[in-house]
């Protein structure tokens, strides 16, 4: 059964079939390899996803949507502006921050990717930055939306690790922090080099009215983040506050959102949610079929025999993951691979949650790395420019990302000195 499920993912994956349903159609023939009954199929995908901590995707994206329409995006563009526009390479900066500020609500790349993308990518480009070093930027502060919390693959790590989510959102904070505090000095320091951005500060507002202007959106992080972890409600019930609060916000306070708007807000919401909950289902099959037939317990009897050394087992996971996520959806990654890796990890006396930022940092840049780096794509449809111009931008940033993955491998402490402050046993 494993053989066939395997050979016929990896020959739809050649054929450039969609991942979720290579997933599905290998799983559907290694039950039929396997003679047993085709009602499994159905049973372990209604399961897969009858999981009330996936509740919070489809709000998140909701709500992501929803700041995009409402105003909510650009006004934390030019407080974030205000910050830091006013230096030399100030512009790219401004992208970077506002992806990390926008990511405490949306949990998703792809809604930051498009939501900041439409405001800044112009921006850049009519500030004489080149479109194609505009697009990579914007693809890649964009991961943050899934490294900073709240984050839709940090849920989907949670459930499938059995991990707490609320441990791994706070744990998220560190590797984000880094990340985005690495990529502002690196655009810093090459804008810098390459001469560009001298009169970034031009037209940004100051400190002062910016922050007055994005004041209710800056305070939906403080709700959302400061609900979660003052206990008031769960990751989940806070995915329906953020939609509930943009929802005011955009329709009451800022006015930008129309009746006539929420239809073409709520279908877009609903196909964005069904394709990763398609995907889900189908990886949830999967993995209950492959865990039967013995593949995780062998894989971990191999790395033990192999890799000796926690050090050692991370860094194979590492080289592992960064190859598995060029070509494999992230969600669809963490769902297959968690409930595989994380009980070998923990038998090598890593913490689960710091193993759950390894991944999620790691399997992140795959969202920017071709071939079918989602961000990549979402940030080229913005830019209208082809995939192939923007790769030489790319290269810089994916190697300050691996450098920062690799902190946030052996330095255990970044994920989990807040951890272990608010979870003291």
């Amino acid at each position: 059964m494993t053989a066939v499920m395997i050979s016929t993912m990896v020959l739809c994956f050649a054929l450039t079939v969609s991942v979720a349903v290579s997933i599905g159609l290998a799983s559907v023939l290694g039950i039929q390899a396997s003679n047993a009954n085709m009602l499994i199929s159905v049973k372990e995908m209604f399961s897969a996803i009858n999981k009330f901590p996936l509740a919070a995707i489809p709000f998140f994206i909701l709500a992501g949507n929803l700041m995009e329409t409402g105003g909510i995006s650009r006004r934390l563009v030019e407080f974030a502006k205000s910050l830091v526009g006013g230096i030399q390479g100030g512009l790219p900066m401004t992208c970077v921050l506002t992806c990390m500020i926008f990511a405490a609500v949306s949990g998703s790349s792809v809604a930051t990717t498009f939501a900041i993308g439409a405001i800044l990518i112009p921006a850049l480009i009519k500030h004489g930055y080149p479109t194609a070093y505009a697009a990579a930027l914007q693809a890649t502060s964009a991961e943050l939306g899934v490294i900073i919390p709240p984050s839709i693959p940090m849920i989907l790590y949670g459930v499938s690790a059995e991990v707490s989510i609320g441990e791994l959102f706070i744990a998220g904070f560190g590797p984000g922090l880094l990340i985005g505090g690495a990529l502002m000095l690196f655009v810093h320091l090459y804008c810098r080099y390459k001469g560009w951005g001298k009169h970034d500060g031009d037209g940004r507002l100051g400190i002062g009215k910016a922050t007055w202007q994005a004041g209710w959106a800056l305070f939906m992080p403080v709700i959302i983040l400061g609900g979660i972890y003052g206990g008031i409600f769960t990751p989940t019930e806070a995915s329906a506050v953020a939609v509930f609060y943009a929802l005011v916000v955009g329709i009451v306070i800022y006015r930008e959102i129309k009746l006539p708007d929420l239809a073409h807000i709520l279908r877009k919401s609903v196909l964005s949610s069904a394709v990763i909950m398609f995907i889900i289902a189908n990886a949830g099959l999967f993995a209950f079929l492959i865990t039967r037939a013995g593949v995780p317990d062998a894989i971990g009897r191999w790395l033990e025999a192999v890799l000796q050394s926690p050090a050692l087992f991370l860094l194979g996971v590492n080289a592992a993951l960064f190859v598995i996520g060029m070509f494999i959806e992230t969600s669809a990654a963490i769902i297959v691979l968690a409930p595989i890796l994380a009980p070998v990890a923990v038998h090598f006396g890593i913490d689960p949650v710091h193993f759950g930022m390894v991944m999620v940092v790691n399997l992140a840049l795959g969202m920017i790395t071709p071939p079918f780096g989602v961000n990549l794509f979402a940030a080229c449809t913005v830019a209208k420019i082809s995939l192939d111009r923007i790769v030489t931008h790319l290269v810089p940033f994916v190697l300050v990302i691996l450098a920062c993955l690799m902190v946030v491998t052996y330095v255990p402490q970044l994920s989990l000195f807040l951890r272990d402050l608010a979870y003291a046993k």
